[in-house]
């Protein structure tokens, strides 16, 4: 059979979420294919995603530039000016012995995002150029899994906060730094938007396709990594596509979930117990919890803004922590109830534990903005590097999860024959 009768064949899909294996014909018009089973996105259909993408991350490297150049934010008060930039929060937190934190900030809100814009260049390039590098697929599956260790939109919800906190107490000025910053955000989200990372893995290598005979399929492993479903006739321990590890299942999933999640919960106390920061005015210093620091913005009427705090660093750490122990139970137990519905609640838990670092980043923030001497310092506090624990733990226990044990729907035996087109 040739390549073009070969490309018009249905392609195979395993659903990461539920492990099912679907057709699906990817086409010239635009429309994206949702799993039978459990509702996830298999594929979609972006036509000029990769040239769209490949020129938005050139765009959104120069806004990273600018927005690491100049300076974010400054403050004045009591006659001196204080300004702070993206760089200078974590050399902030350096300086104030809290060494960990301030790697933890520099990685999300520098490191990261500045790997998966030019490991994102790198692999697109490649791609529309034709390139034959070995480095293509393990960059992109790096890069896709770094994703959400990426900050940038939570770091600016955190100057925001900032900005809300001091606005009453100081003369806050933007920076330049700012507006490239919430460009940049712009930019990567649109970029994200119009790539399909299935598109791209396919110009990389084919996925498999549907027999010719429409007989059943059996007896693939599917890569967590790019997809890949490999016959586990041929199967080794490295996928031949992007050379992640190949496994039926992520291995000791529900035993690594439950240390995490332990840890985690262990850490929970200290981050809300302790204090996150000690304000210090004119020579006297106050500490502030989480909770009390909701209190006093609750007491100056900054209630939209209180709620988002409270909603982000008490409530949502702590429904994760629950999602996931109900999840884990529900599980062990072999239930088969709500099993979509279940799902739905991984997929949720997953996309928002980010958000729960505002407010390290808004500690980050303050601390390098108030930095005045004896007229206002801000120091961060030993809650902080437990909340930045929780938040760490959490967000790697719900990658260490895996979903489709929910369905145990074995790789070896179960095929969808049509998926959901919408």
């Amino acid at each position: 059979m040739t390549g073009d009768q070969s490309s018009k064949r249905a392609m195979l899909l395993a659903c990461h979420d539920c492990g099912g294996i679907h057709r699906v014909v990817p086409g010239s018009a635009h429309g994206s294919f949702a799993c039978a089973t459990c509702g996830r996105t298999l594929f979609r259909n972006k036509g000029r995603g990769i040239e769209h993408a490949l020129a938005l991350n050139l765009a959104a490297l120069v806004l990273f530039g600018v927005a690491n150049i100049f300076p974010i934010m400054s403050m004045s008060l009591g006659g001196q000016t204080q300004a702070a930039s993206l760089a200078g929060s974590v050399v902030a937190l350096y300086r104030n012995q809290m060494p960990g934190l301030a790697l933890l900030v520099f990685l999300v809100a520098i490191g990261v995002p500045l790997v998966r814009i030019i490991g994102m260049i790198f692999v697109l390039g490649q791609v529309l150029a034709g390139g034959r590098s070995r480095l293509r697929a393990p960059v992109f599956r790096i890069v896709w899994k770094l994703h959400p260790w990426a900050m940038t939109e939570v770091y600016l919800l955190g100057l925001v906060v900032a900005w809300v906190k001091l606005r009453d107490l100081a003369t806050i000025e933007p920076g330049l730094g700012i507006l490239a910053l919430a460009l940049l955000i712009v930019i990567m989200l649109w970029a994200e938007s119009v790539l399909e990372p299935g598109e791209v893995w396919e110009r990389i290598g084919p996925q498999v396709r549907e027999p010719d005979s429409g007989s059943e399929v059996f007896g693939f492993l599917c890569c967590h990594g790019c997809g890949l479903l490999v016959p586990q006739t041929e199967a080794e321990h490295v996928c031949p596509r992007c050379q992640g590890a190949l496994h039926p299942r992520k291995p000791d999933s529900l035993a690594r979930t439950w240390a995490l999640l332990i840890a985690a919960a262990i850490l929970y106390i200290p981050a809300n117990v302790m204090p996150v920061m000690t304000v210090t005015s004119l020579g006297r210093g106050e500490p502030d919890t989480i909770l009390s620091g909701v209190k006093a913005m609750i007491a100056l009427g900054m209630w939209p803004v209180a709620i988002l705090v409270l909603f982000a660093s008490i409530v949502v750490p702590c429904l994760k922590l629950i999602g996931l122990v109900y999840l884990l139970l529900s599980v062990q137990c072999g239930s088969t109830r709500r099993r979509r519905d279940r799902t739905i609640l991984y997929r949720v838990i997953e996309g928002v534990g980010r958000w729960s670092m505002v407010d390290i980043f808004m500690i980050s923030i303050l601390v390098a903005l108030v930095e005045l001497g004896e007229v206002a310092t801000i120091q961060p506090g030993q809650g902080a590097v437990a909340f930045a624990g929780v938040v760490v733990l959490t967000m790697l226990a719900s990658a260490s999860f895996d979903p489709r044990l929910i369905w145990n729907i074995e790789e070896s035996g179960r095929e969808s024959s049509a998926s959901t087109r919408t």
